[in-house]
C-alpha cells in the first residue's frame, strides 16, 4: 500500500469527535490534540506517522502562523503527503500575553492543517455554527480612514483570505464590494 492509499484508508476510517465544550460560547469542538489521539491507532494500523510543525510568517504585515501536517509512510520514509493552514496572530486580543496569542493561532492552524489532511468535516464546528446568542460579538468597524485599512488592502492584494477580513471587521456593503474587487 502506498502513502496515498494509506491516507485514503485513514481518511475514511478516522472519527475525531468533538469532546471539548466551550463553556463561554456553549458549543462543542475538537482540538488538535483530540485529532492526534483519535489518529494514533490508524497510524499504527497503516504503518504511517504524522509530523506537525509550524512557522511564523508575515502576510501583508500581519503576523501569521502557518502549520503543516505531514503523513509519512513508515515503510517508505521518503513518501509523504502534507497539508497546511494559516492563522493570523491577533495582536489586539485583550487579556492575553504574547505567548498566549501566538499559541492560540498555532493551535488553530495545526487543528485546521490536520483537518485538511484527514478531511475532517467542520461544518458543525463552532466556527461555522456559533450564533453568538449568549455573547455579543463586537467587530472593529473598517473604513478607509481606519488605521488597519492599508494593511487589509495589502493582505487582500497578496492573496489573503477576504473571508477572514469580513469575519474580523464590520464592513459596509459599498466597502465590501471595493475590497472584493481587489481579489486577483
Amino acid at each position: 500500500m502506498n502513502i496515498a492509499e494509506k491516507l485514503l484508508s485513514i481518511q475514511t476510517e478516522l472519527k475525531a469527535p468533538k469532546n471539548q465544550t466551550n463553556k463561554f460560547g456553549n458549543y462543542k469542538y475538537r482540538s488538535a490534540e483530540d485529532i492526534l489521539e483519535a489518529l494514533k491507532p490508524h497510524l499504527k494500523k497503516h504503518k504511517a506517522t504524522v509530523k506537525v510543525s509550524n512557522e511564523t510568517i508575515d502576510v501583508c504585515g500581519l503576523p501569521t502562523v502557518r502549520a503543516t501536517a505531514k503523513i509519512i509512510d513508515v515503510e517508505d520514509p521518503n513518501s509523504s503527503i502534507e497539508a497546511t493552514d494559516d492563522a493570523i496572530i491577533e495582536m489586539n486580543a485583550k487579556g492575553m500575553q504574547m505567548p498566549q496569542k501566538s499559541g492560540s493561532a498555532s493551535s488553530y492552524a495545526k487543528k485546521y492543517a490536520l483537518g485538511n489532511l484527514f478531511l475532517l468535516d467542520d461544518t458543525k464546528d463552532s466556527d461555522a455554527t456559533n450564533d453568538h446568542k449568549t455573547t455579543t460579538l463586537v467587530k472593529e468597524k473598517l473604513t478607509k480612514q481606519s488605521p488597519s485599512y492599508n494593511r487589509v488592502v495589502e493582505y487582500i492584494k497578496g492573496n489573503g483570505d477576504i473571508g477572514r477580513v469580513f469575519e474580523k471587521y464590520s464592513v459596509t456593503p459599498t466597502l465590501q464590494k471595493e475590497l472584493q474587487s481587489l481579489i486577483n
